[in-house]
């Protein structure tokens, strides 16, 4: 296995593209609980039968750039093929008491996100993005290695990423959360997402609340044939409310997050099983 993402991380990114909407139609084709599921969320959602199919073929690209983006050497820009649209209100941000917390939906190319930040901005405040390590022990130990990247760091979906998220806050540094990512029983609350109860982070606002930190939205766009990405920035859609209303706050991110998703519909991964129920919280030590 890992030698066939070594080999696929040689390719160019406009053949990885191609494969990749191939391979996300097999998927869509093969998989009956997952082609469900995609259509089930997008008609919630109500996406247009066009971005639908559209949503199909770039939840295969996703996967097959990911290769390419993990093993790229630390030292290998990728700024040749990255452009920004709203860089302006990150650099209005960079210096603010208490950080900065970005919000990325599963949404385009998530991965370019981190490191398009680390990579124009770390050196001035350094990233620390909050993931949840897979399963498998083999994939777990090859992604902690691929996204070690200057000025970017990585905190596990535990208390101690919790911990480790605060303290970088703490020194005046980024961090980057997936709002839409299903967090521990325990670490969220009921809210509707596109008309339907979803299981939503409360993490995300008490970090804002606790350490007085701004808050922006960015996504990258992956554009058609693998002519590179666009990182898009933008405010949210409604205000955060006051502390202290947990689901207040949750409830103001989903629907900046269905703001955001409506704009590009065909790059959100409508397959993600957003409504599936909070697993066990998981309590690994610093």
């Amino acid at each position: 296995m890992l030698g066939l993402v070594r080999w696929l991380s040689r390719r160019s990114l406009r053949l990885l593209h191609a494969c990749g909407g191939l391979a996300g139609w097999l998927t869509y084709v093969l998989s009956p609980s997952y082609r469900r599921r995609l259509c089930e969320n997008a008609a919630l959602a109500g996406v247009a039968p066009a971005d639908r199919r559209a949503a199909v073929a770039e939840a295969g690209r996703l996967v097959l750039e990911m290769p390419r983006l993990w093993l790229r050497p630390a030292d290998q820009a990728i700024a040749e093929s990255v452009s920004w649209q709203g860089a302006e209100l990150i650099e209005a941000r960079l210096g603010h008491p208490g950080g900065l917390v970005i919000l990325t939906p599963h949404m385009g190319c998530f991965e370019i996100a981190a490191q398009a930040y680390a990579e124009r901005y770390g050196a001035r405040q350094p990233l620390t993005v909050l993931y949840r390590p897979a399963r498998q022990a083999w994939l777990r130990e090859f992604e902690e290695t691929a996204r070690l990247r200057p000025h970017l760091a990585t905190a596990p979906a535990s208390l101690a990423g919790v911990r480790q998220m605060i303290r970088a806050l703490r020194r005046g540094e980024t961090v980057g959360l997936l709002p839409d990512q299903v967090p521990p029983d325990g670490q969220g609350v009921w809210v509707p997402f596109f008309g339907k109860p979803a299981y939503t982070m409360t993490l995300a606002t008490r970090l804002v609340h606790q350490t007085g930190a701004a808050i922006l939205m960015l996504w990258c766009e992956r554009l058609p044939r693998g002519s590179g990405y666009v990182v898009r920035v933008c405010e949210l859609a409604e205000p955060l409310p006051p502390a202290g209303d947990d689901t207040a706050a949750a409830l103001a991110v989903n629907r900046s997050m269905e703001a955001l998703i409506a704009q590009h519909p065909a790059q959100y991964l409508w397959g993600y099983h957003r409504y599936k129920s909070p697993r066990a919280p998981s309590t690994a030590a610093d």
